[in-house]
């Protein structure tokens, strides 16, 4: 009980993420500059836990840069950079419940590039996410379709953006959890891969950050100040209660207690922010957050069938 409550908590703290990242945009800043602020505390922090605990701050070889730069490159700088791109285009909390989309992606590719197997109950939760994303899109997908022709409508093409970007974030995060698994089975503690990740995005995002000079807001100390904030809030504090809490409950309840961070961000986006979603949105929201967990409770029963199997073996 105690860690279900420890990951509800960490839920509840990565929802504040759109309290700060939300308003900063709206404030005048652009998706590179939060991003790229964010990156460079990450990395400061991270160089500086490794140092203090003696672990190196690299450690990687030439084998790994391909898995460094999908983990980095795409996953944490072009992920990141889309996600909060797609704040300013549409509904915040669209954008959190499509994420749900991320297991899907990732044991896709699994099973392309690990070669890990899939079995019908895999292909039945595909098709429940997918029904669920329809349901949150379908207004649009209809005014899309309508015959005034969606190019005449600037409101319908800036959704359509915003649900470009929100696709390129859930395929980008799916790749890094496949090619930040192949590091883990490397040998490579979590610091390692969580430093490795952060500093490759922070030079990727460098391109991106000189294109957009100069930007019509600075970064003065104050945005600093609450960009610190959210970092520490839904990065530190909230990975440090989640994994706080995987030590005491096993995986399946930890996807379980997960489910409460897109309800945790719609409360938190509706009473504080004013962002609200339709009754068939609402209802596709739930089948989506479904399916995500049926997907992760799927691939933890296989993983277990096969752990067994293993030790009978052995």
């Amino acid at each position: 009980m105690t860690g279900t409550v420890f990951i509800i908590f960490a839920t509840f703290f990565w929802a504040l993420d759109t309290l700060i990242r939300y308003p900063l945009l709206n404030a005048g800043l652009a998706a590179i500059q939060i991003v790229f602020v964010e990156h460079l505390i990450l990395v400061a922090g991270l160089w500086c836990w490794l140092l203090i605990t003696r672990q190196k701050l690299w450690g990687f070889s030439r084998k790994d840069i391909p898995s460094l730069l999908v983990i980095g490159g795409l996953g944490s700088a072009i992920g990141t950079l889309a996600f909060t791109q797609a704040f300013s285009y549409m509904n915040p909390t669209l954008v959190i419940l499509l994420q749900k989309l991320q297991p899907v992606v990732a044991i896709s590719l699994a099973a392309l590039l690990l070669k890990e197997k899939l079995n019908l109950g895999y292909l039945l939760c595909v098709l429940l996410a997918f029904s669920g994303s329809f349901m949150l899109m379908y207004a649009d997908i209809v005014a899309l379709l309508s015959s005034n022709g969606w190019h005449y409508s600037p409101e319908l093409l800036t959704r359509l953006i915003g649900y470009g970007f929100t696709f390129i974030a859930v395929i980008s995060w799916g790749a890094s959890t496949v090619f930040g698994k192949k590091l883990a089975l490397k040998g490579y503690s979590s610091g390692q891969i969580m430093n490795g990740r952060f500093t490759v995005g922070l030079v990727v995002l460098m391109p991106f950050l000189f294109s957009g000079l100069p930007f019509e807001q600075a970064v003065n100390v104050g945005f600093a100040g609450k960009i610190l904030l959210m970092v520490l809030m839904s990065g530190a504090l909230g990975m440090l209660l989640y994994y706080q809490g995987l030590k005491k409950v096993d995986s399946k309840h930890s996807a379980l207690a997960e489910m409460a961070f897109p309800v945790m961000a719609g409360i938190i986006n509706w009473a504080v922010l004013g962002i609200t979603l339709a009754p068939l949105q609402i209802a596709g929201g739930v089948i989506l957050v479904l399916a995500s967990f049926a997907v992760h409770f799927d691939a933890l029963t296989a993983q277990q069938k096969f752990t067994k199997r293993q030790s009978i073996v052995s």
